[in-house]
C-alpha cells in the first residue's frame, strides 16, 4: 500500500506525478516518491513525511521527464524510512508496489545466491532484483515482468520502468486495484483514478493477473497467460470538485455535510420505482432474492458496524436469520455453509483485500447467491459479485468513513425490505410507511447536522480525556460501536461501546467522574432500559453524554447532558443518530489538533492483510 501513480507523455510528467500522490493523499502513507527515466538513467527521489517535502526535493534536484512513476508508501514490510520508502531501483529497473508478496523471503535468498544485494527490508526490493534477473537473461520488459509476477505468491499492483526502454512502462495486478488512464498522445496507471482525474476520464479497469504495456500512442493488455485481451473503456464520473475541500478545513467536515445529497442520491432509484424492488440490484435478482433461507454479511470496519445494524432490520422485517461475521475472520475458519443463503459483502473501495478474499473462499463453499454494497463503480468486489446496490455517496477522501457508512446502511434496509416484499411478509402499508420514512431522510439528517453547535460545546469537554465509553441498546448499539470506532481513530481518545445492559456485568467497573459515557437513547422499545442503565452509570459519579429524542422526556443535570434531535424517526432512526457521533469525533479531534482527514498509523482502502 497504498498509491500508485504513473505517466508517459511528451510533455514533463513530473507535474502529473506529483498531483497525483496529492490527490492520493487521502488513502494514508508515511513516505512518498518519484522515479523519473531521464536519458538513459533512472533518477529517483524519496521522502519520509508528507507528499509536500518530496516535491520539494524533485524540485530542487530538478526532476524533469516524459515518463515516470510516483508512490505513496503505508509501511507493511520494514519501518518508516527513506530506504524503505517506494520507489524501488535494481540496475535501471524501477517499481512500485501495492500489496504484500508472501514468499519474498524465499526469492530474497534465491536473488542473493544470483548476487544481488538488499539495501531496504521489504518485500518490494525483491520484485524489482526478480524483473532485472529476468531482463538479463535477454527478456523485455514486458516478457521480464510477466515471469516475475508468475514465480510471485500474494497481492500486488506494480507500475514498472527501466531505462533501457524509455518509450515503456508495464503495469500488472493480482489483488489489487489499479488502472490505466487513456490520454490524446499519453497514458497513464494509477491505483485510483483519483490520482489521474486531472488529465483523463477514460480508464480500463485491469483484472486479475492482467499486465498492461503502456507507450504514449497505445496501451496492450494480456491476461493472466499471456494472451491478449480487450478490456472495456470506462468514463469515471469522479469529478475534479468531490476532490475538492470548498468551504470546508477538512474532507471529514465535507463529507459529514454531504450526507443529506448522499443519502437522496442513494435512495433516488427506490423513490422513481415508487416501490422496493428486485430490479435495483441488478439483472435476475428477483430469482436470487426470492428463496433465500439467511443472509450472511462479511465485511470489514465501519462496513461491519453497517452489517449489525443490518442484522436487526433483516430477522425483524424479513424474517429470515443473518449473521454478520469480520471478513477477516470468516476466511480463515471452517465455515458451516449454506448455498440458499445471500452473502452480502459491504466495502466502500471495493477493493478491502481481507473482504475480497472472504467473498472468494465464500464462493468456494458453494455460496453463487452474492451481492456486493459498494460506493465505487468497477471495481474488484463487485465484479465478483452475482448482484451489486451501489451506493452514491460519491468520492470519500477522509479515512474516516462518514457517508460511506450511512448510504451502506439505506443500500441494507432497501436490501431488507426487498426480500421481505419477496418473501410475502412486507404488506402495502408498511412498505408505504418505510417509503414515506426514505423520502424524508435526508431532511432528518440534515436536523441531525443541525446539532452541530451544542455538539462543538461537548467536544471541548471531551478533548482532555483519555478514555470514553459508548452505549447503546438494540438496533442502536452498532451506532455506538461506530462512534467509539470514529472517537479513537481521529482524536486518539481510546473509547470501547458496549450494549447498555453489559454495563453490569464488567464496564461499569471503569466508571468514574474521568471517564465520560455517551449515550444513544432514542425514544424506541428500550428506552425505559437505557435510562435504568444511565442511573447505574450516575450512581458511580459518571458523567453521562445523550444522544436523545425530542420527545423522550430525559431530565438534565449537572451529571447527564443531553443533546436531542427534533423527533424520532422510527425504523431508521440509526442512520440519524450516526451523525451526531460523527460530528463528535470530528470536533473532538479539532479540539485536541490531530490530522483530522489521515490519521497515523491508518489508511483509507486496505488492500494488504
Amino acid at each position: 500500500m497504498c498509491g500508485i501513480v504513473g505517466a508517459i507523455a511528451d510533455r514533463d510528467v513530473v507535474p502529473v506525478l506529483i498531483d497525483g500522490l496529492k490527490r492520493l493523499e487521502y488513502r494514508g502513507y508515511d513516505s512518498a516518491g518519484i522515479a523519473v527515466v531521464d536519458g538513459d538513467d533512472v533518477r529517483r527521489v524519496r521522502r519520509t513525511g508528507r507528499v509536500a517535502e518530496m516535491e520539494a526535493a524533485a524540485a530542487q534536484e530538478g526532476f524533469n521527464a516524459t515518463l515516470g512513476i510516483g508512490h505513496t508508501r503505508w509501511a507493511t514490510h520494514g519501518g518508516v524510512t527513506e530506504t524503505n520508502a517506494h520507489p524501488h531501483v535494481s540496475h535501471g529497473v524501477a517499481l512500485v508496489h501495492n500489496g504484500i508478496i508472501e514468499n519474498h523471503e524465499q526469492q530474497r535468498e534465491k536473488l542473493r545466491a544470483m548476487g544481488y544485494e538488499f539495501e531496504s527490508q521489504t518485500d518490494t526490493e525483491v520484485i524489482a532484483h526478480l524483473i532485472h534477473s529476468f531482463l538479463a537473461q535477454g527478456a523485455d520488459l514486458l516478457s521480464a515482468v510477466q515471469q516475475a509476477v508468475r514465480e510471485l505468491h500474494g497481492a500486488y499492483a506494480l507500475a514498472v520502468v527501466s531505462r533501457k526502454e524509455p518509450g515503456r512502462m508495464i503495469a500488472a495486478r493480482m489483488g489489487c486495484p489499479l488502472l490505466v488512464g487513456l490520454g490524446d498522445g499519453e497514458n497513464f496507471v494509477a491505483s485510483d483514478v483519483s490520482a489521474i482525474v486531472q488529465a483523463t476520464r477514460r480508464v480500463i479497469f485491469l483484472e486479475e493477473g492482467d499486465t498492461a504495456d503502456v507507450t504514449r500512442a497505445s496501451v496492450a493488455v494480456y491476461d493472466g497467460n499471456g494472451e491478449a485481451v480487450q478490456r472495456d473503456v470506462h468514463i469515471s464520473d469522479v469529478s475534479l470538485a468531490s476532490l475538492e475541500l470548498g468551504p470546508y478545513r477538512h474532507f471529514m467536515q465535507k463529507e459529514i455535510h454531504e450526507q443529506p445529497r448522499a443519502v437522496g442520491d442513494t435512495i433516488e432509484a427506490v423513490m422513481d420505482n415508487g416501490a422496493f424492488s428486485a430490479s435495483l440490484f441488478g439483472e435476475g435478482a428477483a430469482d436470487v432474492l426470492r428463496d433465500v433461507e439467511g443472509v450472511q454479511i462479511l465485511a470489514c470496519g465501519t462496513s461491519y458496524y453497517a452489517g449489525l445494524t443490518a442484522r436487526y432490520w433483516i430477522e425483524s422485517i424479513a424474517k429470515i436469520p443473518c449473521s454478520v461475521e469480520i471478513a477477516s475472520e470468516y476466511r480463515y475458519r471452517d465455515a458451516v455453509a449454506n448455498p440458499k443463503n445471500l452473502v452480502v459483502t459491504i466495502s466502500q473501495s471495493g477493493e478491502t483485500l481481507d473482504t475480497m478474499e472472504a467473498l472468494k473462499y465464500a464462493k468456494s463453499l458453494g455460496h453463487a447467491k452474492t451481492l456486493s454494497i459498494c460506493n465505487v463503480p468497477e471495481s474488484a468486489i463487485p465484479r465478483a459479485s452475482r448482484l451489486v446496490y451501489y451506493t452514491r455517496a460519491g468520492a470519500e477522501i477522509g479515512v474516516a468513513s462518514t457517508k460511506a457508512f450511512t448510504t451502506q446502511l439505506v443500500a441494507l434496509f432497501t436490501l431488507t425490505c426487498t426480500i421481505a416484499k419477496l418473501r410475502g411478509v412486507l404488506d402495502d402499508a408498511t412498505e408505504a410507511s418505510y417509503l414515506d420514512a426514505l423520502r424524508q431522510l435526508p431532511g432528518s439528517v440534515q436536523h441531525a447536522l443541525n446539532l452541530e453547535p451544542q455538539i462543538v460545546a461537548w467536544s471541548e469537554r471531551f478533548a482532555p480525556k483519555q478514555h470514553a465509553l459508548f452505549l447503546g441498546r438494540g438496533v442502536h448499539y452498532p451506532i455506538a460501536l461506530e462512534g467509539a470506532l470514529k472517537l479513537k481513530e481521529i482524536s486518539y481518545i481510546h473509547a470501547e461501546a458496549y450494549p447498555a445492559g453489559e454495563l453490569k456485568h464488567g464496564p461499569l467497573a471503569l466508571v468514574d467522574e474521568a471517564m465520560p459515557v455517551v449515550v444513544i437513547a432514542p425514544n424506541d422499545a428500550l428506552l425505559e432500559k437505557v435510562k435504568s442503565n444511565i442511573q447505574e452509570v450516575r450512581a458511580r459519579g459518571g458523567e453521562m453524554f445523550v444522544f436523545a429524542d425530542a420527545d423522550s422526556q430525559f431530565g438534565e443535570s449537572e451529571q447527564v447532558h443531553v443533546i436531542r434531535t427534533p423527533r424520532h424517526v422510527g425504523v431508521l432512526s440509526p442512520i440519524v443518530h450516526a451523525i451526531p457521533v460523527q460530528l463528535l469525533a470530528y470536533h473532538a479531534a479539532l479540539a485536541r489538533g490531530t490530522d483530522v482527514d489521515k490519521p497515523r498509523n491508518l489508511a483509507k482502502s486496505v488492500t494488504v492483510e
